[in-house]
């Protein structure tokens, strides 16, 4: 039974909130809207195209592979930690966009001159849930994840860019604000650290199973 990397967690959730944080600063001190436009700002073809791929790198369906890479990484002990991870990121993103602030505007409804956006051609625009970003909220809730799987230091720094490039594609494509990606990047925090006792306690009870079947052999 492998343990988790606690260091690399707390080390990646401090970064991740102090993003956070950062983000909800100047959503509240420049205004939810200019600052969303600011960074929402046309960085040419090739951001197009590379922001309007990489988003997907943040969608739900990227859990099959976490399962294939846990899989190849021979880390299956930690499927209870994954699971439990993408329900409670799940959960809490779908019940804070359909129940606690149902019909919140996107930006493409929520500014009135939308000649300030940059949109890309052939994304589709959502005009509602805006809040949070579930892409990003997936995206560091894999970070996050893999912090406490994966004992590598590389990945501090490579999987939180990943994050943050899903994060800032969900601005750069017009889909959401700045003030959604920081919900985002709270609710993955609160979604792993939940995580956490669940796969301590599945871990506990496969020790106890594998002593009594020890014993009884």
């Amino acid at each position: 039974m492998h343990k988790l990397d606690y260091r690399h967690f707390i080390i990646g959730t401090i970064l991740s909130l102090a993003i956070a944080v950062v983000l909800l600063g100047f959503s509240f001190g420049l205004g939810k809207n200019e600052f969303f436009l600011w960074l929402n700002t046309d960085l040419g073809k090739a951001a197009d195209y590379f922001f309007a791929a990489w988003t997907y790198t943040g969608d739900g369906l990227i859990w099959i592979a976490v399962l294939a890479v846990l899989v190849w990484l021979k880390r299956t002990d930690a499927l209870p930690l994954t699971i439990a991870s993408f329900t409670w990121s799940t959960l809490f993103t779908q019940v804070c966009k359909y129940i606690i602030v149902p019909d919140e505007p996107r930006p493409i409804k929520a500014i009135a001159d939308t000649s300030q956006i940059h949109t890309v051609p052939g994304v589709e625009l959502h005009l509602i849930s805006s809040f949070p970003s579930g892409h990003t909220t997936t995206a560091f809730t894999l970070y996050l994840l893999f912090c406490l799987v994966l004992p590598a230091r590389w990945w501090l720094g490579a999987g939180l860019l990943y994050a943050l490039l899903v994060g800032y594609s969900r601005v750069y494509l017009a889909q959401h604000f700045p003030l959604d990606v920081a919900a985002g990047m709270i609710t993955a925090v609160v979604s792993v650290a939940l995580s956490v006792p669940v796969q301590n306690w599945w871990a506990k009870r496969a020790q106890k199973t594998t002593h009594s079947a020890q014993q009884a052999g």
